[in-house]
């Protein structure tokens, strides 16, 4: 049995150039897409772990090191 993978490169090699640049890009599209929802999932990760240092104490040494 042929992964999806191996069977879109056979369809690839069968049909006409002008054609593969359609499949290249709805390839294309699907990575930005892809890639646009890590860098959103990354965004998001980075922004709840700031709220751990948003406290008194982390703000009151922070300051105490920026006077020194």
């Amino acid at each position: 049995m042929d992964t999806a993978k191996e069977r879109l490169l056979k369809i690839i090699d069968e049909i006409p150039e002008q054609e593969v640049g359609k499949i290249l890009d709805f390839a294309e599209y699907l990575k930005a897409k892809r890639d646009k929802r890590m860098s959103e999932d990354l965004t998001k990760a980075s922004e709840s772990s700031l709220d751990f240092w948003d406290n008194d104490i982390d703000d009151e040494v922070w300051n105490n090191v920026l006077l020194s």
